[in-house]
């Protein structure tokens, strides 16, 4: 038997005891259209920004940074949420915000089952996050007058 070479956008085995090992089985248990799901969003996020870090926070969520939190992937019953950290401030000309679009700062896309993902337009959305993550660091903090004692 010969072996299979790679698929385009495959990822290479993580490290036992990594975060990304975790979240690999994270999406082996959750299995169904959410495991799916979940892969699928990973690998265009990874395709998006190479660079990009995987993180299990707040009970084993998912989170992707770069120079900052980028977004987050929760899986739900009925729906797998991305929630963009800075979603309000992120151009979506594809329209992929479905969710928390009240919100001050964060975005979130729903994907549920059978649902079709725009890869391209969630890379523009990726890439334009990490953009300003790099754009906030570079600037330099405001600094506050040092108060005078009486």
């Amino acid at each position: 038997m010969t072996p299979r070479a790679p698929q385009a956008g495959a990822r290479k085995r993580a490290p036992a005891g990594s975060a990304s090992a975790e979240l690999d089985r994270k999406i082996e248990a959750l299995g169904g259209w959410r495991g799916e799901t979940l892969a699928r969003v990973r690998a265009i996020v990874h395709e998006a920004d190479p660079e990009i870090v995987e993180e299990l926070k707040w009970m084993g969520t998912p989170v992707w940074s770069h120079a900052g939190i980028v977004c987050t992937g929760e899986t739900y019953q009925r729906v797998v949420k991305l929630t963009f950290a800075r979603g309000a401030a992120l151009p979506d000309p594809a329209g992929l915000f479905n969710s928390s679009l009240d919100g001050k700062v964060r975005r979130a896309i729903d994907l549920r089952e059978g649902e079709a993902l725009d890869a391209k337009a969630l890379k523009a959305l990726v890439r334009a996050a990490v953009a300003l993550n790099l754009e906030a660091r570079a600037k330099p903090k405001a600094r506050r007058p040092a108060r005078r004692r009486a």
